[in-house]
């Protein structure tokens, strides 16, 4: 069932949309995906500190790759020969959504590894969003998502997505005693 919040933030044609406009949507749905997070939680749960075992940076960079690879390549234009290069299928196994991360290193590939996904996919994304046409993007996707309508929704959402997963790394970060970077 798509949910009425997230949907609104990408549901209008993109040629129908100002670019405010466009800016107001996303910021809406970054509030109500946030406000949706804290839906249930009591007050000490602000002040919880997470034990081990929730989730790690090799996991949160997989899932941005194998994320970004779905949002901006495979809902764009389906499966493509570059895409078996771009990532093996085991690789999509271990980052999709509803995964959980392991904390044993031997299950996952290397951090350089990883970094290699997640640039590839990124490099390719940035040679094929050119080569999409905004009638296309004004196409709905296939099986339908929560967060978007259109195939240019599922672009603004990978960009939020990425963002999301981002923080999460910085919560990492400074959880195994990293400075902030900001």
């Amino acid at each position: 069932m798509t949910d009425p919040i997230f949907h609104s933030a990408t549901t209008a044609a993109i040629d129908s949309v100002s670019p405010i406009e466009a800016i107001l949507r996303h910021l809406e749905f970054a509030r109500g995906y946030t406000l949706s997070l804290l839906e249930g939680l009591d007050d000490g749960d602000w002040f919880a500190q997470p034990a081990e075992g929730i989730t790690h940076i090799a996991w949160q960079v997989g899932h941005i790759a194998m994320s970004q690879y779905g949002l901006t390549l495979f809902r764009q234009r389906g499966r493509a020969e570059v895409d078996l290069d771009l990532m093996k299928g085991a690789f999509r196994k271990k980052f999709s959504r509803g995964t959980t991360p392991d904390s044993d290193p031997s299950n996952y590939p290397s951090p350089q590894e990883i970094r290699e996904v997640l640039d590839k996919v990124f490099e390719q994304a940035k040679v094929e969003l050119p080569t999409f046409s905004l009638e296309s993007l004004n196409e709905e996707v296939d099986p339908p998502h929560a967060a978007f309508a259109t195939k240019y929704g599922a672009l603004l959402f990978s960009v939020d997505h990425e963002m999301l997963h981002a923080g999460q790394i910085g919560l990492i970060r400074r959880l195994i005693g990293k400075a902030p970077l900001r």
